[in-house]
């Protein structure tokens, strides 16, 4: 399979951060009992920001400050209701892992065919799964960008709470 190139450099820990408007369509399927969320790859906070925002009590932590989620010390630094992030591309999987391991609801943006792998299909077959966000819109990582972005996206949704079949949504 080839992959597009995006004609920008890749940045260092897979830093691109998450525009407004892309968090603010995952914030509808939040289960209302979720009070305390935990972004652990919040880079300067824009996703951390917008949940704020809409009431949420946030822990912030990025490796660039230090605080490595995938350390098996991240499962006792905090605890929360739901996990929520945008992971560097190259960890996504050991990401969810993690995420799956230390709390009940988890939304992670991947790229929109991160389930069409069979190597990932455990993470869609079990009940834990519960919806696909489909965002119909394209993230421009780049406020200041003059091309085009060349990749669709997603917000997998996991939650302990979920019954039946995974469902599946569009957004904005």
């Amino acid at each position: 399979m080839s992959q597009r190139d995006s004609g920008y450099k890749r940045k260092e820990f897979d830093r691109y951060e998450t525009p407004e408007w892309v968090t603010k369509c995952l914030l509808p399927h939040i289960p209302k009992r979720v009070t305390e969320v935990w972004e652990p790859a919040c880079g300067s906070g824009k996703m951390s920001r917008v949940l704020q925002s809409a009431g949420y009590h946030v822990y912030g932590t990025d490796i660039e400050t230090g605080q490595n989620f995938l350390t098996k010390e991240s499962e006792v630094i905090y605890t929360a209701d739901a996990i929520i992030t945008n992971p560097p591309y190259a960890d996504a999987l050991a990401f969810i892992d993690m995420a799956l391991s230390i709390t009940d609801f988890v939304a992670m943006l991947l790229r929109t065919d991160y389930d069409h792998a069979s190597s990932r299909a455990r993470l869609f077959t079990k009940g834990r799964f519960a919806k696909k966000l489909v965002l119909t819109k394209r993230i421009k990582w780049f406020e200041d960008s003059k091309g085009q972005p060349s990749f669709n996206h997603a917000w997998f949704i996991w939650d302990d709470d979920h019954m039946g079949p995974p469902t599946l949504a569009y957004a904005p």
